[in-house]
């Protein structure tokens, strides 16, 4: 399970994790409330999801390789998430 982490805010800014084989990178990322994250889908042939336990099992819709899914963050706090399918 990975997680992001908020620091204190200021400047929106835009980050992006990579999906490769089956892993999150980075594993962990720390960012300010307002801050986006896009999720790349860096595999050859597998289609992934983002899943937040947390936030009522909110999931993105799949994405395929090279394709992308960005969130935006407006509330503070530890947001774990896992691949839905995997």
């Amino acid at each position: 399970m990975l997680a992001l982490f908020f620091a204190v805010p200021a400047w929106a800014d835009t980050h992006t994790v990579k999906v490769v084989e089956y892993r999150f990178e980075p594993s962990s990322l720390r960012i300010k409330t307002g801050d986006t994250v896009r999720w790349l889908n860096a595999e050859k042939r597998t289609s992934h999801s983002v899943r937040f336990p947390g936030l009522g099992g909110l999931e993105s819709d799949r994405f395929f390789p090279d394709e992308t899914w960005s969130m935006r963050f407006e509330q503070p706090g530890r947001h774990d998430y896992h691949c839905g399918p995997h």
